[in-house]
């Protein structure tokens, strides 16, 4: 059994998609294939930053040509930030060395060195071929570690059946009937999720970049996520191919504290909302979070929609666990727990004779009925809060979600989820 390992193959520019080199790969080698979400807060990747492994019985040399051929005749090696690396291992990819596994942990959530990648291929033994700057090592490497790295940390992998453009359609407008994919999608929800957004009308399946992708099923089973890609109307489909992956799992998120979290990586933060939201131009939303003395920003931007209502019914004192990127020193929110809520505020009392608000008697005085009443109240008392939120799990819709990030559909929360469709 060999495994062999491809990233980086793809142009923001350009379009291609490393997925589609590991379908044609796997077409001539044989096998199953594997997409690696990595972490997204890479500042390099072209999109969704995915590496791609393809697990065959085919000979490692054979595979290794295979593999460097298609980079050599596929990738947009043009685009002067286009850098594959092909990474071929022999052997089962469940008898990887744990190193290589814990690579595949490190690139889902740290920022890593295609020299770093080497040294570890090097002192397996493992055939490498890079371009430029051969950063594609560093994903072509988590690839060939992903199916351990998944089994160690329990990952519940989900599938994605993509279905390609014919190659003289690339770079053209898209023809998918809506209405099909809407039908299709209802049918096999929840076990199929993230294909439409039924709020926003987006057709969330189908990218709008230059590439080879027509539609991109996601789903629990892959049979359902192929049944559900040949129920929708479209243009002529090249080929398809379904690969297992980390999609939809969360694996990107690393347990933090409000101090010890870093730019680059992704995290899930229990804290206290220490100041109200604040929406500024743009749309977008602000508040500080606080964890003792520590203090950090959290925003849910403009294109996570209705999102930002939940994220702007937040108080402060409220007990929430954040989830998301940061960047900048600042929580790009993807999805929150709402732990507790405030439930009473201080207020200055009111008169129980007349209703009207008290004034204050004096510094230390309490407060006294602004009438002839005679009425005094020693302090402020509490009031309750007409709350327009409830405890538990809130997501972005399907429409801005991240590929890693997990649909509350999937279940595996800790709390109430409240799941956008």
């Amino acid at each position: 059994m060999t495994v062999v390992g491809i990233d980086d193959t793809d142009s923001r520019e350009r379009g291609m998609c490393t997925t589609y080199a590991a379908a044609r790969l796997r077409e001539r080698v044989g096998g199953r294939c594997l997409l690696v979400r990595l972490n997204p807060a890479v500042p390099y990747k072209t999109r969704g930053n995915a590496a791609l492994a393809v697990v065959t019985d085919s000979d490692p040399e054979t595979a290794f040509d295979a593999a460097r051929e298609l980079v050599e005749s596929d990738a947009e090696l043009a685009d002067d930030r286009t850098n594959p690396g092909v990474v071929v291992a022999s052997g089962s990819p469940a008898d990887v060395p744990p190193e290589v596994a814990g690579w595949t942990d490190r690139a889902m959530r740290e920022i890593l060195s295609p020299e770093a990648a080497r040294d570890i291929c090097e002192r397996y033994g493992y055939q490498t071929a890079g371009w430029e700057t051969e950063q594609g090592l560093v994903g072509a490497l988590a690839a060939v570690g992903a199916e351990r790295a998944w089994e160690r940390a329990g990952v519940d992998t989900s599938y994605e059946t993509i279905s390609y453009r014919e190659r003289d359609r690339w770079g053209t407008d898209r023809r998918v009937d809506a209405d099909s994919l809407f039908a299709a999608a209802d049918a096999h929800y929840p076990t199929v999720w993230d294909t439409v957004d039924r709020t926003t009308g987006d057709l969330v399946a189908v990218p709008h970049t230059p590439g080879p992708v027509l539609h991109a099923i996601r789903g629990d089973d892959p049979d359902a996520t192929r049944e559900c890609a040949r129920a929708v109307d479209s243009e002529a489909i090249e080929r398809r191919c379904t690969f297992e992956t980390n999609q939809g799992t969360d694996a990107h998120l690393a347990s933090g504290t409000l101090e010890t979290a870093r730019d680059g990586r992704s995290y899930r933060l229990d804290a206290t909302v220490s100041t109200a939201p604040d929406t500024r131009e743009g749309g977008h939303v602000f508040l500080e979070l606080a964890d003792g003395e520590a203090r950090l920003n959290a925003a849910a931007f403009a294109p996570t929609g209705r999102f930002r209502d939940w994220v702007r019914a937040l108080r402060v004192g409220d007990d929430v666990t954040a989830c998301g990127e940061v960047t900048d020193g600042t929580v790009k929110l993807e999805k929150v727990a709402v732990r507790s809520l405030r439930e009473t505020e201080r207020v200055t009392p009111e008169c129980p004779e007349c209703g009207r608000r008290m004034e204050s008697a004096g510094r230390g005085q309490g407060y006294r009925c602004r009438g002839d009443c005679g009425t005094t109240a020693s302090g402020k008392v509490d009031q309750e809060i007409a709350r327009d939120i409830e405890v538990g799990w809130y997501e972005v819709p399907p429409h801005a979600r991240r590929h890693v990030a997990r649909p509350l559909i999937r279940g595996g929360f800790d709390a109430p989820v409240h799941p956008e469709s």
